[in-house]
């Protein structure tokens, strides 16, 4: 008999949650095998069988978020000989409200507040008999004022959570600011009944904690306005050259090119805040923001200012598939030194991106429009696009992010460098 773990899929990983089981119990297991897809803070990944046996129980059900090492399901020879386990609760807080498998079935200890301030008992459900609410969450729901029975529990069988009254305290909070500046005489603020609450994933809670870090940053932001007409028309010289192969190449591909060649002529943007110190990175890692279901994830063209423009091309069309379909490896997604978000597919004409920490910068890159022009003076329509850096002003100060954005501008505007550039050894 052995046990099933949730296991550390990622250098930040501190919990997991089972997306789905593909081994159901009595299914025989053999070493390799996929188990189950559990979603991490970085991507969906396989939990793989080490051993073979006969999945004899599911620990944990589908939706559950885990802790690491904590047991999820038990393999044996198939005589279901082995010791039934408690199995963990479906819950947003599994991690405090379920009981450590190796004692009695009772909900863990909490930090004891001061008498007066002691949530009061919790009320049974009245066809169940389980608690309407865990713990933690009676004692968060009275620290904010929220009544736990009026609340629809998301648990199993009904069941209270923490991410239960976290949501209510967030539509306590944004009804009361909306009520303040925008709400009409004698108008409810509460939420309406018709409101869906839709269940954050582990990629969604890391990007708002990621984000919020980011705000931490002093940054300021540098504009270019780009002569996009070689670009647009090289773009489509090569893609006619590669029709034969059936490979295309993007606009997107040109700027992941363009970018680690301004890297290399400027290395001091290849860097990030390292606390006392910068760290200049040896190797020009461009990450590639690509929006998914779950949310956006960004991975990461290694070793970009050394790859041609068609290897880039088929690097960075085989990583927005993966991330399509959240199957990126987390060593696809690592070690990225330096950003690009383009929105320019959806229309968009300028943004500013949020630096994604440690890295120096980020660029955000709107639509090619036609503009006029004035060209040997005669009116014409000219493509043209905006770029914009957003800078860690910890790393780099405004003249150096300039240098950098005028020599991207440069390569943007006579692309015919990044072809005739020999491929760096």
């Amino acid at each position: 008999m052995s046990e099933v773990v949730m296991p550390r899929l990622s250098d930040t990983m501190e919990e997991g949650q089972l997306a789905r089981w593909l081994k159901n119990v009595g299914d025989p297991v053999h070493r390799g095998d996929v188990l189950a897809e559990i979603e991490t803070d970085k991507a969906t990944m396989d939990l793989e069988a080490f051993e073979d046996g006969i999945m004899e129980q599911h620990l944990v059900e589908a939706g559950t978020v885990v802790p690491i090492g904590r047991p999820l399901a038990i393999i044996g020879d198939g005589t279901g000989s082995a010791a039934p386990l408690k199995p963990v609760a479906s819950s947003a807080d599994a991690s405090v409200a379920a009981p450590p498998l190796a004692t009695p079935t009772v909900e863990p200890p909490i930090a004891s507040p001061p008498v007066e301030a002691r949530p009061s008992p919790a009320v049974p459900h009245p066809v169940t008999g389980r608690l309407r609410a865990s713990p933690l969450a009676r004692l968060v729901a009275r620290e904010h004022d929220v009544d736990v029975d009026a609340l629809a529990g998301s648990g199993p069988q009904g069941r209270v959570v923490r991410a239960d009254v976290e949501m209510a305290i967030a539509q306590k909070s944004s009804a009361a600011s909306v009520s303040q500046t925008h709400s009409a005489p004698g108008r409810s603020s509460a939420a309406f009944a018709d409101d869906e609450e839709i269940p954050v994933g582990n990629i969604r809670k890391v990007i708002a904690r990621r984000l919020t870090e980011s705000q931490a940053v002093p940054h300021f932001f540098l504009t270019r306005v780009v002569d996009a007409e070689k670009l647009i028309a090289l773009r489509v010289e090569v893609n006619a050259a590669l029709e034969a192969s059936g490979m295309k190449v993007s606009l997107n591909d040109f700027l992941v090119a363009a970018a680690a060649a301004a890297l290399r002529e400027h290395p001091d943007a290849n860097s990030s805040w390292g606390g006392d110190r910068l760290l200049r990175h040896g190797h020009i890692n461009i990450g590639i923001a690509v929006a998914t279901d779950a949310g956006l994830v960004v991975p990461v063209v290694t070793d970009a200012d050394r790859q041609t423009l068609t290897q880039i091309a088929q690097t960075t069309a085989a990583l927005a598939a993966k991330a399509r379909d959240g199957k990126l490896a987390l060593a696809e997604m690592s070690g990225g030194t330096f950003t690009i978000s383009n929105l320019g597919m959806f229309g968009i004409d300028q943004f500013t991106a949020v630096i994604n920490p440690p890295e120096a910068a980020i660029l955000a890159v709107g639509a090619a429009r036609p503009v006029p022009a004035l060209r040997d003076g005669v009116l014409v329509e000219v493509s043209k696009m905006s770029i914009t850096l957003t800078v860690d002003h910890r790393v780099l100060d405004g003249a150096t992010a300039a240098a950098f954005l005028q020599t991207l501008t440069a390569i943007l505007e006579q692309p015919i460098r990044l072809m005739l550039e020999a491929e760096r050894p």
